[in-house]
């Protein structure tokens, strides 16, 4: 991504002084494990320079060995971040989307409770906006390739619940949660109609 044509930097060359929140998940597509929903507020005075910048893009994009050295960095460098799993349960009883948006909803609110006030914006991963939030929110398709927030919310998701699956794998061995961290590959379906659906498995999806 290039830093100098974020999201936050056209925010800010329109006169926007308040904070930014940048709110993103990784695991709707998955069988097994919760989808996890994090958010990530950098300083207000932070701006195209700051190193960090540079290096942050939708995960996806990135190595598995650079996300993870970046992890410790955005903890550092932003005024506030959170984290939360939603579960297979929670997925199940509300659908994916509505699930997830639910868990964004929980994420904003504890980011918001930790800045000690100011304005706020919140960008959006995605097409859909976060149903009874309280503040300005933007969602913005491919918001992880375009926003420092989107994208450091992204990677630090993505680490956790990568590590997550592969605590999993040894809790339910068979499944190969380590390696496909609950995605519907050919072997993990071949393994769930063999060996029944564990406590992770979301029962609202369907095995073909």
């Amino acid at each position: 991504m290039n830093p100098h044509q974020s999201l936050e930097v056209e925010a800010r060359e329109s006169g926007y002084r308040g904070w930014i929140l940048g709110v993103d998940e990784v695991g709707r597509g998955p069988l097994a494990g919760p989808a996890t929903v994090a958010c990530v507020a950098f300083p207000c005075e932070c701006d195209a320079e700051f190193p960090l910048f540079a290096e942050l893009d939708d995960s996806k994009k990135l190595t598995a060995r650079r996300r993870d050295r970046l992890v410790p960095r955005i903890e550092a460098s932003s005024a506030a971040w959170a984290l939360l799993d939603v579960s297979p349960e929670k997925i199940d009883e509300l659908n994916i989307l509505h699930a997830c948006l639910w868990g964004m909803r929980q994420v904003v609110r504890e980011v918001v409770g930790r800045l000690g006030g100011g304005e706020i914006r919140v960008f959006v991963d995605g097409n859909q906006r976060i149903p009874e939030l309280e503040w300005a929110q933007t969602p913005y398709v491919k918001g992880d390739a375009r926003s420092w927030s989107i994208a450091a919310a992204s990677i630090l998701a993505k680490v956790h619940r990568d590590a997550l699956m592969v605590e999993y794998d040894a809790l339910y061995p068979g499944y190969g949660f380590a390696s496909n961290v609950g995605y519907p590959t050919a072997a993990h379906r071949a393994a769930l109609r063999e060996l029944g659906p564990t406590p992770i498995h979301r029962r609202s999806f369907h095995v073909k």
